[in-house]
């Protein structure tokens, strides 16, 4: 089982290493970790994301389905922290935050930004925290 001291990890393309920078440590207030030639790593809300420079992969129609990250926050105060942000920042929006599954179980605000390679991330927070998995 995960405890806090791990950190899952994931590795996505990036077109431009500048660009991606400035998205999550300047826009998102990521920590950048390590920066190389081919690549950065940051600490993404706890876990680790690593943008590798790829810019000969572009993404012809970013789609929310079949692939994206985020994070799902357990405290709707964080959701309402990260939502003043990309407001005060003037972050790109992919899909406008909302409420999602209204008076059920699964009921959950959620938003979905787009960084500067077109990949997606979402964040959400649902009223009830057993619905987080």
């Amino acid at each position: 089982m995960r405890s806090q001291h791990n950190a899952f990890h994931l590795a996505i393309p990036a077109r431009d290493l500048a660009e991606s920078e400035e998205f999550y440590v300047i826009k998102l207030g990521c920590h950048l970790a390590r920066r190389y030639a081919d690549r950065i790593t940051l600490d993404f809300f706890g876990d680790q994301v690593v943008c590798h420079l790829a810019p000969d992969t572009p993404v012809q129609t970013p789609r929310l389905y079949p692939r994206h990250f985020g994070v799902t926050f357990r405290d709707g105060a964080d959701f309402d922290s990260l939502l003043r942000l990309v407001e005060i920042r003037d972050v790109p929006i992919f899909m406008k935050p909302q409420l999602r599954f209204e008076g059920t179980v699964e009921e959950h605000r959620t938003m979905v930004l787009q960084d500067p390679s077109d990949n997606l991330l979402e964040f959400k927070h649902y009223v009830d925290p057993r619905m987080m998995y």
